[in-house]
């Protein structure tokens, strides 16, 4: 009897200790995010790793690799075309954010306002960022276009210009250019997301300033941008990620041209691993761009831990 009632008893225990678990809220936490973390293994994870092993072999299209270390990182440290990318990539990346920061931040305080017709404008103001990036990149194609494009057409037509401008042909003039097709797909995004963090600010701090006679820049400056800090944290994290590793827009208007000049190290990458079958140095120039990935996190997190003031906490 004693053999056979100490099984009963271990299973009463098992049971008991799988009702406790089911009954923690922490348990039923981790189980919910079995899903979530399956998905990111598979997405992210693995992918992130089969890039670096790629990177550090030489494998082709068609076929399998040997491991060869850091032969492809020292390559590429000779290697000019890469060097260009890089700055052509902080280059496009610092211009195209800190412009659209400050077009945004314009437009998200003049929404903030009572004006006739704001959802109107709201919308309107969020049309380039709704229309798929390769439309707006074959428009703005158009648009730079050295025989028919509307710009030149329109100045030869002024008397300001007395041939087309080479929008896309001239290194400097095709960097701007794509520059200045990010800034206006971007620059929605973050006026739409500061204009969600300016309406969660208290009027009546508004209010109070206004009692103490302080001046519009007094109050942006001591109210709405310490307030804001957090917001515009999260949106410059998000703006420098999707500019830095921005593709469709480059690839779709100039493909890098001309001369390399507005190759980033994502059509960079893309162009050495598949257009050239390379695909070891394509994912050694792909691992390149995590350093600055990882940097720009950071300064969001950084940027992040403001969000304390407005809780009373230390800055």
């Amino acid at each position: 009897m004693a053999v056979l009632a100490e099984p009963v008893a271990a299973q009463v225990k098992r049971s008991s200790m799988w009702s406790r678990a089911f009954e923690s809220r922490n348990f039923l936490g981790a189980m919910f995010m079995v899903p979530a973390i399956a998905i990111l293994v598979l997405f992210l994870a693995y992918p992130l790793a089969l890039g670096f092993w790629l990177g550090m072999t030489d494998t082709k299209i068609g076929g399998v690799g040997r491991f060869i270390g850091f032969q492809n990182f020292v390559s590429l440290s000779r290697d000019s075309v890469f060097w260009l990318s890089v700055f052509n990539t902080i280059f496009y990346t610092v211009t195209a954010s800190v412009v659209k920061f400050a077009i945004g931040l314009y437009l998200a305080l003049l929404l903030n306002e009572r004006l006739p017709f704001k959802s109107m404008i709201r919308a309107i103001v969020l049309l380039p960022f709704v229309v798929p990036t390769v439309l707006s990149a074959i428009a703005f194609w158009w648009i730079y276009d050295s025989q028919f494009s509307i710009i030149s057409w329109v100045l030869i037509k002024a008397g300001l210009l007395t041939r087309y401008i080479e929008f896309l042909g001239d290194p400097w003039n095709a960097r701007w250019s794509v520059v200045v097709a990010n800034i206006w797909r971007g620059v929605p995004f973050v006026a739409i997301t500061l204009l969600a963090g300016l309406q969660t600010i208290s009027p009546s701090l508004y209010e109070a300033a206004n009692l103490d006679g302080a001046t519009n820049w007094q109050r942006f400056r001591h109210i709405t941008l310490p307030m804001l800090s957090p917001i515009i944290a999260v949106v410059m994290t998000f703006s420098v990620l999707m500019t830095f590793t921005d593709f469709q827009l480059i690839y779709t208007i100039t493909r890098g041209g001309p001369i390399n000049a507005t190759h980033l190290m994502a059509t960079l990458s893309f162009q050495r691993a598949i257009t050239g079958g390379n695909l070891g140095e394509g994912a050694a120039i792909s691992n390149a761009m995590i350093p600055f990935l990882v940097a720009a996190i950071l300064l969001s997190f950084f940027g992040l831990q403001r969000s304390r003031w407005q809780q009373g906490g230390r800055d």
